[in-house]
């Protein structure tokens, strides 16, 4: 079974509700960092092909708009980075920005930070969908905190308990990409509560209609279970075992809701806004 974890797809309603977010409400939130500063720096860490990090850099500049940007990007994907500059060759308007490129993986960045013996200070970092691929989740979340401004601030997203389980029934029998574990906020929220570290936190509910997955050899049933699983022609290539386990996990009531007649998965994930 092939995955396709690394290619950036993404379920369009958990990308939608991430976007919805973002210009509701991070707008007041970037507001309030970096007041007076004429230089703001940001990081993006697992920025993937920068679509929300563009759209952040753009709702920041409106908060700041004598402000110039440095934006450091870490993300360890070659096709990534090339789709992200594609991208941002076709965004005109970003003149402000300084972007600084690091083709490598986050704990890759940190020991290179280290190195640099650095004391610049950032004043926003984004984190989105990406302490699922590093070994030690808290270890690398209270480095990138560390490099905050004092009113600094962490955005960090995961996917909800319904995706988190999803990933569990296909454990060991699918191919994710770099994942090197299943986290969800709630475990995150238990070690930043231990630090008393002060966060604020938003569930980003989403549902995807997920019927045609129930009809066999229904193509856009097909497709859906392939994001879903993150596995080409999950349908065609898995064990029957696990495709039934599947179905079965989507269609439990905990995961899903019916609605006139629609079979619709929870797909919510969640975002923290962590400070210095």
């Amino acid at each position: 079974m092939l995955s396709f974890a690394a290619s950036g797809w993404r379920i369009p309603a958990e990308h939608q509700c991430m976007k919805d977010f973002i210009h509701t409400t991070l707008p007041d939130i970037l507001g309030s960092i970096g007041a007076g500063e004429s230089t703001l720096n940001v990081m993006g860490v697992g920025s993937g092909s920068g679509e929300i990090e563009l759209e952040i850099l753009k709702l920041l500049h409106k908060k700041h708009p004598d402000a110039k940007v440095e934006n450091d990007v870490v993300e360890p994907s070659n096709v990534m980075l090339n789709k992200y500059k594609a991208l941002l060759s076709k965004t005109p308007g970003l003149d402000y920005v300084t972007f600084n490129w690091n083709e490598m993986t986050a704990t890759e960045f940190e020991k290179e930070w280290k190195k640099r013996k650095s004391e610049k200070k950032m004043h926003f970092i984004n984190m989105i969908q990406m302490l699922y691929y590093v070994e030690d989740p808290e270890v690398t979340l209270s480095f990138y905190r560390s490099l905050l401004h004092k009113d600094g601030k962490v955005l960090l997203i995961l996917v909800g308990s319904a995706w988190a389980r999803l990933s569990e029934v296909c454990d060991d029998q699918v191919c994710k990409e770099g994942i090197v574990q299943n986290l969800t906020t709630s475990e995150v929220k238990s070690f930043l509560d231990s630090k008393n570290i002060p966060y604020k936190n938003y569930k980003l509910q989403s549902l995807l209609d997920i019927t045609e997955c129930f009809t066999p050899g229904d193509e856009k049933g097909d497709r859906l279970l392939d994001l879903l699983t993150e596995v080409i022609e999950f349908r065609k290539t898995a064990p029957t075992e696990l495709k039934d386990r599947v179905l079965e996990f989507l269609k439990r009531p905990e995961n899903s809701q019916t609605v006139n007649g629609r079979i619709l998965f929870d797909c919510s994930t969640e975002a923290l806004l962590i400070d210095a």
